[in-house]
């Protein structure tokens, strides 16, 4: 006796057809799973069996041989527990022959019930492209499964509830779709900020052009105060880049089944002890990291100098390519990582170098050794560095509301529309993902503003990615100017917030 029944696997964030085959012949009893399974998917002959058992059905007294097709590919996690247990009850005749255009997916309890699975809705966006017109998930999942508009999705408590549904005896009724509500996140407004205009000036700027952003002063001058608030300042998102978003929160396991899906950009903040395979991603079976976690948002990395060394440099290639590839025994995946890279730091270990006070008790080499913990290739990547001083008294004291979120973000909306248009038919949302040869393009300059650049460059010893990050700045705040030409201006602000420590690259 022979039964196949549909169901779906994960590689990477995409979703693609499995085939879960079951034979049952005659000989000694035995309930082997083949194809490439991981432990999860061998422990499921236990969940499988246990759950047969307790929802009333017959389990098969037969040699039973579960093939997952195609066998040259892994097959990791729980999902497949129920496809498995259909399989066999199908192949026994306890269930009657499933439809061939459903598809299965979720983990089983060893009394019947169905948990919720991660992965979801890639796998679901993956069912409707090949032609599966019926998704039957775990009633946590059903939600989630939902925003796969065009696929008709089935919420399942039990395996008695899905032998009923296949009997005629109670039919399930397909899980409505999902509707998003108001976005209830109180996101923390710059109004509450005292003084620091060029900070803020320099966070408008980053966020009307996607740019990274690094903050360099003594501790309590409000750089993480700051960076916090940069998300209530970013556009909002669009329904296909929250959707890609929530496909990357999904195979990580954290969305919610009452909201789930992301609607506002991530703000990922990891702490300095981060490892490697922690921001990057990583595992036995591959699994995004906090960069691609804060993909088309935000990585926020606090206290710069104190990330090791070897972490930092992870970020190198998925800031210039837009993805991370994580290569394993398991198979190799790749993420989008497509963020904005947003670091504060003091300026030395005590905190304090530079400031009036003069309470900095770090020598000349200790600032340079501490400084020297960040490379030259990852500083180069940073589109804007700003200098955050310390708020003086009468800052602090003003009781008069400093500009709001609200208004900024009305003008980084403005900007960011200007650079939609101007680069739709490249498919690029902002400035920071130009191209040199978009850069060519769209950021001429007229014999002034090139005389100021060319001197810049001589002067701070820029390289040739600079020089294009520069441009790319440039672009933004004549954006925001509305400027359809970079002027003079521009180029200058644009140089100004390309200042290293003590002024020189390090």
């Amino acid at each position: 006796m022979y039964s196949r029944v549909r169901s779906l696997g994960l590689n990477g964030i995409e979703g693609y057809e499995i085939t879960v085959e079951c034979n049952i012949a005659q000989g000694l009893p035995a309930f082997d799973v083949v194809g490439l399974p991981d432990a999860a998917v061998k422990e499921s002959r236990d969940r499988v069996r246990a759950a047969i058992k307790n929802s009333g059905a017959k389990f098969p007294t037969s040699h039973v041989t579960v093939n997952l097709a195609p066998a040259n590919t892994k097959k990791t996690g729980s999902l497949y527990d129920l496809p498995i247990l259909l399989a066999m009850l199908s192949a026994s005749g306890e269930y009657p022959a499933l439809p061939e255009n459903a598809a299965f997916l979720g983990e089983v309890s060893l009394e019947g019930k169905l948990r919720a699975v991660p992965g979801v809705l890639p796998m679901a966006l993956a069912a409707k492209n090949i032609g599966i017109d019926a998704l039957y998930v775990p009633a946590e999942n059903a939600a989630e499964a939902t925003l796969a508009d065009g696929l008709t999705v089935y919420a399942v408590d039990t395996v008695g509830s899905l032998a009923a549904h296949f009997s005629g005896e109670a039919p399930l009724t397909p899980a409505s779709p999902w509707i998003p509500t108001a976005q209830q996140t109180e996101l923390l407004d710059f109004a509450d900020v005292r003084g620091q205009e060029t900070v803020k000036r320099a966070m408008e700027i980053a966020a009307a052009g996607g740019h990274n952003l690094l903050l360099i002063g003594p501790p309590g001058s409000g750089k993480s105060m700051l960076a916090k608030r940069l998300p209530s300042i970013l556009p909002d998102m669009t329904r296909e880049e929250s959707l890609e978003v929530t496909r990357i929160h999904s195979v990580a396991g954290k969305l919610s089944a009452k909201h789930p899906l992301v609607q506002v950009r991530p703000f990922r903040s990891p702490h300095h002890t981060v490892s490697a395979p922690g921001l990057a991603g990583g595992g036995t079976v591959p699994r995004p990291g906090e960069i691609s976690l804060a993909h088309l948002g935000v990585l926020f990395l606090d206290e710069l100098p104190e990330f090791r060394r070897d972490t930092l440099e992870i970020l190198r290639q998925p800031l210039e390519d837009g993805v991370v590839t994580i290569s394993r025994v398991g198979g190799t995946v790749t993420y989008p990582s497509n963020f904005m890279l947003v670091c504060a730091m003091n300026p030395c270990r005590c905190g304090w170098y530079g400031d009036p006070s003069g309470r900095c008790t770090c020598t000349p080499q200790a600032v340079q050794q501490y400084l020297s913990r960040i490379s030259g290739p990852l500083l180069d990547r940073i589109d804007i560095i700003v200098s955050v001083p310390a708020v003086s008294f009468d800052d602090l004291r003003d009781r008069a509301d400093g500009e709001s979120s609200a208004a900024v973000k009305a003008r980084v909306d403005a900007a960011r529309k200007i650079q939609q248009t101007r680069l739709k038919a490249d498919r690029l949302t902002c400035n920071a993902m130009m191209s040199t040869a978009q850069i060519r393009r769209d950021c001429e300059l007229d014999e002034e503003a090139e005389a100021l650049l060319r001197n810049a460059f001589d002067l701070y010893g820029m390289t040739a990615r600079s020089y294009d990050r520069v441009l790319r700045v440039a672009r933004t705040i004549a954006d925001l100017a509305g400027s359809e030409r970079i002027l003079t201006r521009h180029i200058a602000e644009a140089v100004q917030f390309r200042n290293y420590p003590l002024g020189s690259q390090t």
